[in-house]
């Protein structure tokens, strides 16, 4: 399936201009075995007066811009087309047993950007959390295949928290997420990886981009669709890496479009930096998931 992307992000900083910003992007989709980049686009305005292309430790696309003279508003927009490689089913009764995959993580010599070893340490926002690994730890019972056990968190974690945006902001403690049972993606995916973590798997964070469905018969709304996150479990040398998208309790499949891949939520945000200013900001973030063989928002008929 292939994609094209909008995501469009505005700060209006009202009459307080601003006189010097510095942002880092992570905004450009990555190039991996689950989708090809086949373009990709990313503008800034007003004009940066420099800027700074670079791949991350973890194969991030990261542009680094500065604008340093007065503005009132700061608009970024990306844009790209992606081709989402269709995903072979597995049977989860049939992957290898979960300690069996705990122990090729640890052997595995690779320590690039997507090798096991990298994603089964903690990080400052997914410690190893006992509470957690131990609800963790009643769906990986011994000896049971990895998909399987895998699953069946991502369904618990989906039926027992409840999606709240208003509960937790994005510095949130994974543990103070956990015990309130409320959150978001980026809540849902650090527990998820937590858990894992806990018990020796590697798992990583992934920021990206659901497709959504329009209602049957409406037309899909421009600029109504959001970024994402879910997780990514490494599930040895035969199965690779699987996606499972705890907020949905589905794989991360077709209708996911990769971003970035990181350790947590701080290796992958896809806007940060700092501003000079002295009054308030108001943000506004639009984003369309378009399949190439729908009509574009807006469209003439």
């Amino acid at each position: 399936m292939i994609y094209d992307l909008r995501h469009r992000t505005t700060y209006d900083y009202g009459e307080a201009a601003v006189t010097y910003a510095r942002c880092v992007l992570r905004l450009t989709p990555v190039s991996n075995s689950h989708q090809t980049v086949l373009d990709a686009d990313l503008k800034v305005t007003p004009k940066p007066s420099a800027r700074d292309d670079r791949t991350g430790p973890f194969g991030e696309q990261i542009l680094t811009v500065i604008v340093d003279k007065p503005h009132n508003a700061l608009v970024i927009e990306a844009t790209s087309r992606v081709d989402v490689h269709p995903t072979k089913a597995s049977d989860p009764g049939l992957s290898p047993p979960w300690e069996a995959i705990r122990g090729a993580a640890l052997a595995a010599p690779s320590l690039e950007a997507y090798g096991p070893p990298v994603y089964v340490y903690p990080t400052e926002r997914t410690p190893i959390t006992p509470p957690i690994t131990e609800y963790a730890r009643s769906s990986f019972t011994p000896g049971r295949p990895i998909l399987e056990a895998a699953s069946e968190l991502n369904k618990r974690i989906h039926a027992d928290f409840h999606y709240d945006p208003s509960a937790t902001e994005v510095t949130t403690p994974v543990l103070e997420a956990f015990n309130a049972r409320h959150g978001v993606c980026q809540d849902f995916a650090h527990i998820m990886i937590v858990g894992l973590r806990g018990l020796g798997l590697p798992a990583a964070y992934v920021s990206g981009y659901l497709r959504t469905v329009p209602p049957p018969g409406q037309p899909r709304l421009e600029g109504a669709d959001a970024t994402h996150a879910w997780i990514a479990l490494w599930c040895g040398a035969g199965l690779g890496w699987i996606g499972f998208d705890p907020t949905n309790a589905i794989l991360a499949e077709d209708d996911h479009i990769i971003l970035a891949f990181g350790r947590d939520y701080a290796d992958v945000a896809p806007i940060d930096g700092i501003i000079l200013a002295s009054g308030d900001q108001t943000l506004k973030v639009e984003v369309d998931v378009i399949p190439q063989t729908e009509e574009r928002p807006g469209a003439a008929r």
